[in-house]
């Protein structure tokens, strides 16, 4: 969508334009709800002061639509197709990658209780696997701190690819 449209959209359609960067219902309206945006930019910069910081129930409801790291989203939903471009570093054909995957999700989700989220764009399974085993040493609240972090890159690096100059 351009700025110029999301700048004039009725505020439920704009909501709905912002959902697949992150499903959280209070950052999609503050967003929205400031708008006018001269810029892409300034747009960013004000998605990022809404982002800081997510509650654990906006964390938790987030991470109900990420598919576990090497599980591809299924769908044709707008979501599903940016979860799918963005774990493109992770090759569902390597078998050895996908087992340490399925291992290391396991192991974290029993520590955490959720999944184990990443911005997986732009990085490779090795440096998603290392990550994911150094995680697993921190405690619940570095954890959380972490994926708040991680959600808001994903949220920005999608914002960005939604709303377009």
């Amino acid at each position: 969508m351009l700025l110029e449209q999301f700048n004039l959209a009725e505020r439920g359609d704009a909501v709905t334009a912002l959902r697949p960067c992150i499903d959280v219902t209070r950052w999609c309206e503050d967003i929205v709800d400031r708008r006018p945006y001269e810029s892409v930019d300034s747009l960013v910069v004000a998605a990022a002061q809404a982002a800081d910081p997510f509650t654990t129930e906006e964390i938790d409801s987030a991470l109900a639509h990420h598919p576990r790291i090497g599980e591809r989203a299924g769908g044709d939903s707008r979501e599903a197709t940016l979860s799918r471009s963005e774990q493109a570093g992770v090759d569902p054909s390597d078998a050895d990658v996908q087992q340490a995957l399925r291992e290391g999700n396991l192991t974290y989700e029993e520590r955490f209780g959720r999944v184990f989220l990443i911005r997986a764009a732009g990085r490779t399974a090795a440096e998603i696997l290392s990550s994911l085993r150094e995680r697993l040493q921190h405690d619940p609240d570095s954890e959380e701190r972490i994926i708040a972090g991680q959600l808001r890159e994903i949220a920005l690096l999608r914002l960005r690819g939604t709303i377009i100059a």
